[in-house]
């Protein structure tokens, strides 16, 4: 069995069977990243192509390990040295990437629905790598697998999504499939960081953090996109922090085996204290390795050949 659709573009489209097929492939490959050697030759002969538009550390950086570790070809395309400076059109980079031999192409690009559009164009599979505010399902699938394996499972879970929903495609994605999975999801932020809308999604709303925390089995806290602060949507970073940040004293309202996330990069004493991102509740770092398995059932699950 392997996923429905060409692409993965969004959470939306996962149906709760292939969301557990991709968290108990992830399983299966976190045992390679944990090996001395890490590689099997699943995908040799397949090429993989990495088109980020935006800057990234975490998700460029765990798709290159995934397809390397598989035995594929990995190719990373900065589109700051590429002809897309000189005007090169999403449709025509895809279309010359395809010439070439690609099979896969991880596009992160800040547009809204850019990697839909690559997708009608290309015959070989896209995945969205996050774009604009609208999605990040990778990001949701490793969020996911790092609680699935602290926890054993979605059910009845209360999870807090803190912070800047309102430009968080991670904050979207979650909802979708978090709530897919049976949990309870509480979206918390300042009034002008929560966009109208997400209670008919069937998310819990809230201003007030101390509410948001309270019984929470998972707290995941959103990076404040500093350049937000230029928009004037909140006062100063210390009224945001002392109002919203997660410091050890908040933390207890929390479940006391809680597990602290964040899709990084952290802004530390901003939305987290370092001493919450350092604590033993803190699963940030796993989240990273968690990374790279997603990523690898992905590519398996998208490209690998069947009886492999």
């Amino acid at each position: 069995m392997g996923l429905v659709a060409k692409d993965l573009l969004t959470m939306d489209q996962l149906s709760v069977d292939e969301i557990e097929l991709i968290l108990s492939t992830a399983k299966e490959m976190k045992t390679i990243i944990k090996r001395d050697i890490k590689k099997v030759p699943t995908l040799r002969g397949k090429t993989v192509v990495t088109l980020f538009y935006e800057p990234s550390t975490r998700t460029r950086t765990s798709f290159e390990l995934a397809g390397k570790y598989m035995s594929a070809d990995v190719v990373n395309i900065s589109t700051t040295t590429s002809s897309v400076v000189k005007g090169e059109t999403l449709k025509d980079t895809g279309l010359t990437l395809e010439m070439m031999g690609t099979d896969i192409v991880i596009i992160r690009h800040p547009v809204s629905g850019a990697p839909q559009m690559l997708g009608g164009y290309l015959k070989g599979r896209v995945i969205n790598g996050g774009d604009g505010f609208h999605a990040h399902p990778t990001q949701a699938l490793l969020d996911m697998a790092t609680i699935k394996e602290k926890l054993g499972g979605f059910q009845d879970l209360k999870v807090a999504i803190i912070g800047d929903v309102l430009h968080s495609r991670v904050a979207r994605s979650n909802l979708s499939g978090l709530m897919k999975m049976g949990a309870e999801v509480w979206l918390c932020g300042p009034p002008t960081l929560i966009p109208p809308g997400l209670a008919e999604l069937g998310a819990r709303v809230t201003h007030n953090i101390d509410e948001a925390l309270r019984g929470a089995q998972v707290v995941i806290m959103l990076r404040i996109q500093l350049e937000r602060q230029k928009a004037g949507l909140f006062p100063t970073l210390r009224e945001y922090s002392q109002l919203y940040g997660l410091n050890r004293q908040r933390l207890k309202l929390a479940d006391k085996d809680s597990l602290v996330m964040h899709p990084g990069p952290m802004n530390r004493g901003i939305e987290i204290s370092s001493e919450v991102a350092d604590s033993l509740q803190s699963v940030i770092n796993e989240q990273v390795t968690n990374g790279v398995a997603v990523r690898m059932a992905l590519l398996y699950l998208m490209l690998g050949q069947k009886g492999e």
